[in-house]
C-alpha cells in the first residue's frame, strides 16, 4: 500500500446480513397420532451486522480493500422441535466521526460521533416456524414449514467527519502544519511547497489545568474549494464539527487579507453556518521583517472586523503561550454551549402499504413489504403452505383489491418475483 493511502475518509461497502434458517418439517413417532405428530423446530435468525464506533481508528483505509461484509447464517430447524443456531453478528470498527449514508440515495442513516456509538446497518432475516407451529385442531398434522427471511442487504457510504475542537484552517502553505507541531505532539511532515499537507493531521493541546483538546491542521484552501478546486469538498467536510476556528495566514505574503477574505468566501460557500463558527487569526512567521512589518496592520483591519488576532512565529515558538490559552478558552466555553457536534440524522422512510395495481391486459402487480414477505416465506411447492397463503390474501385485503380492480380467473398476479394466477 502506498504511503498516500495511509488515510482515507470516504469509503463505499457492501453489508449483507444472515439469513433466516428454514424451519422444518418432521413427525414425531407416537401411537394413535396421526404420522406420529409434527415436532418440526423453527429456523433460527440470522447475524446482523453492525458498525461501532471505535477510538482508536482514525482512517477508512481498510474499508478499500475490503468491500463485502457478510453476518452469519441462522440454522435450519430440526426434529424433536429442535430450532437451528443463530447465525453470528458481524462487528465492523469504523473511526469515531463516521457518518454512514445510504449509498443509492445518500440518505444519512447515523452518525457514530461517540466512541462505542453503534448502528446496525443490516438485520438478519427472521427463521422460518416450523410445521409443530402450524398443528391445530382442524390441521393436525401440517406438511410443511416456513422459510427463512433473507437477511437485509445494502450498499452504504461511510464519511469520516474528524472530530476535533479547534480545526486549523487558511491558505496554502500559511504554515499550518509547523504550527500544530509546535502546539501540540504531533509530527506532520512539512516542507516548503504548497499543498504540503494532503491529509488532515491531529494533536492534542494542553494549556495550564484545563482540560486536553484536539486541534486538526487541515488541507489548504484555495478559490473554489466548496466546487472541488483544490483539496475541495475533501476537506471541508473535516471543518463541519469543528467547534472553533484558527484561521492561520502568512503574514509575510503579498496580501494575506485577500487570501482571508478568500478562505472566508468558500466556507460560506460549502455550508453558511461556518462563518458562524467562533474564528481567531493566526498571522504566522513573525520570524519574518516582512511579517513583523505588515503585522500591526493585519492585526488592526482584522480586529477592526470583530477578529481576534495573534501574531505568532511557528518556527521560532514565538507568541505562542497568548494563542494556546485563547484556544483552549474557547474550547471550553463552546464546550460548555455545545456539549455535542453531531450531524441531523433524516428521519427512516416509513415502510410502502399494501396495494395493487394493474399494470397490463390481465396483469396486477401487488406491493407493500408484508405480503412481499409472506409469500418469501412460504414453501410454494406444498399445497397445504399455498392453501393457507391464499387464505393469508383473503385476510389482509389482497384477494378484494384484485376484484375491485376487475381481475378475472386465469389473470396473472404478480407479487416480488414471483407469478400467480388469480383464481376465483
Amino acid at each position: 500500500m502506498s504511503e498516500r493511502t495511509l488515510f482515507a475518509d470516504k469509503a463505499k461497502i457492501q453489508v449483507k446480513a444472515g439469513n433466516g434458517g428454514n424451519g422444518a418439517v418432521s413427525f414425531r413417532r407416537e401411537k394413535f397420532v396421526p404420522r406420529g405428530g409434527p415436532d418440526g423446530g423453527n429456523g433460527a435468525p440470522g447475524g446482523d451486522v453492525l458498525l461501532v464506533a471505535d477510538p482508536h481508528l482514525s482512517s477508512l483505509v481498510d474499508f478499500l480493500s475490503h468491500v463485502h461484509w457478510l453476518a452469519g447464517n441462522g440454522g435450519h430447524g430440526g426434529g424433536a422441535n429442535r430450532t437451528g443456531k443463530k447465525g453470528a453478528s458481524l462487528v465492523i470498527r469504523v473511526p469515531v466521526g463516521t457518518v454512514v449514508r445510504e449509498a443509492e440515495s445518500g440518505q444519512a442513516l447515523a452518525d457514530l460521533d461517540e466512541a462505542q456509538a453503534s448502528f446496525r446497518a443490516a438485520r438478519g432475516g427472521k427463521g422460518g416456524r416450523g410445521n409443530a407451529a402450524f398443528a391445530t385442531s382442524v390441521s393436525q398434522a401440517p406438511r410443511f414449514a416456513e422459510k427463512g427471511d433473507p437477511g437485509q442487504e445494502r450498499w452504504l457510504v461511510l464519511e469520516l467527519k474528524l472530530l476535533a475542537d479547534v480545526g486549523l484552517i487558511g491558505p496554502p502553505n500559511a504554515g499550518k502544519s509547523t504550527l500544530l507541531a509546535a502546539l501540540t505532539a504531533a509530527q506532520p511532515k512539512i516542507a516548503d511547497y504548497p499543498f504540503t499537507t494532503l491529509d488532515p493531521n491531529l494533536g492534542v493541546a494542553r494549556w495550564d489545568d484545563q482540560a486536553p483538546f484536539v486541534i486538526a491542521d487541515l488541507p489548504g484552501l484555495v478559490e473554489g474549494a466548496h466546487l472541488g478546486a483544490g483539496r475541495g469538498i475533501e476537506f471541508l467536510r473535516h471543518v463541519e464539527r469543528t467547534r472553533m476556528l484558527a484561521h492561520v495566514l502568512d503574514a509575510a505574503g503579498e496580501d494575506p487579507l485577500a487570501a482571508f477574505a478568500v478562505v472566508n468566501e468558500e466556507l460560506g460557500r460549502y455550508q453558511e453556518r461556518l462563518n458562524q463558527v467562533p474564528q481567531l487569526v493566526v498571522l504566522n512567521k513573525l520570524d519574518l521583517p516582512q511579517a513583523r512589518e505588515q503585522e500591526p496592520a493585519l492585526r488592526q483591519a482584522l480586529e477592526g472586523r470583530g477578529y481576534p488576532a495573534f501574531a505568532v512565529s511557528a518556527l521560532t515558538r514565538a507568541g505562542l503561550e497568548p494563542l494556546l490559552e485563547a484556544l483552549s478558552a474557547g474550547v471550553q466555553q463552546e464546550r460548555a454551549a455545545r456539549p455535542k457536534v453531531s450531524t441531523e440524522i433524516a428521519p427512516p422512510q416509513r415502510v410502502e402499504p399494501l396495494r395493487v395495481q394493474k399494470v397490463g391486459e390481465g396483469t396486477y402487480r401487488v406491493f407493500g413489504r408484508g405480503v412481499e414477505r409472506l409469500v418469501g416465506r412460504t414453501d410454494l411447492s406444498s399445497d397445504q403452505a399455498v392453501a393457507r397463503l391464499q387464505r393469508s390474501f383473503e385476510r389482509m385485503g389482497v384477494t378484494g383489491r384484485l376484484r375491485q380492480l376487475g381481475a378475472q380467473a386465469g389473470d396473472k398476479v404478480l407479487i416480488g418475483p414471483h407469478e400467480f394466477d388469480y383464481l376465483e
